[in-house]
């Protein structure tokens, strides 16, 4: 079985040595990705008033159009995905996290397994999404 990886410039560069996706023959594993921005800011972090405002929403929304960029860089899309997992740094944010998702997938969309975690790779991070495709390659 042939693999193929895929690092994407116009995103943001991995903070370690992997790609944003591997191709396994027909499927796609996408790397954990959250809502940062190729210039290293994040979608979801505002300053107002002086205090730092983070918006699980609009992270999840960035983190879902971002997995969507690297689908359809290996050949692929949202529909295509059979599995997520999401990693919250806190279970509070769990129904906006979920309404927000709703807007992207429906029951018959991809299986998903939602954990909390103590912490992700920066403080602004409130969740990060790791998935897999079923895409066969052509």
């Amino acid at each position: 079985m042939a693999t193929q990886s895929h690092l994407l410039s116009e995103k943001a560069k991995p903070r370690g040595r992997f790609p944003h996706a591997k191709r396994a023959g027909d499927f796609i594993y996408v790397s954990g990705t959250s809502s940062r921005r190729p210039d290293n800011s994040f979608v979801g972090v505002d300053m107002i008033d002086g205090a730092k405002v983070l918006d699980v929403r609009q992270q999840t929304a960035a983190v879902i159009e971002n997995i969507r960029d690297i689908l359809q860089a290996a050949g692929a899309d949202l529909d295509d995905l059979v599995q997520v997992t999401s990693f919250l740094v806190d279970m509070a944010d769990f129904e906006a996290y979920n309404e927000t998702y709703a807007e992207f997938f429906t029951e018959s969309g991809p299986t998903r397994t939602t954990v909390a975690v103590r912490e992700l790779p920066h403080p602004d991070l409130l969740i990060e999404i790791q998935a897999v495709a079923y895409k066969p390659e052509s």
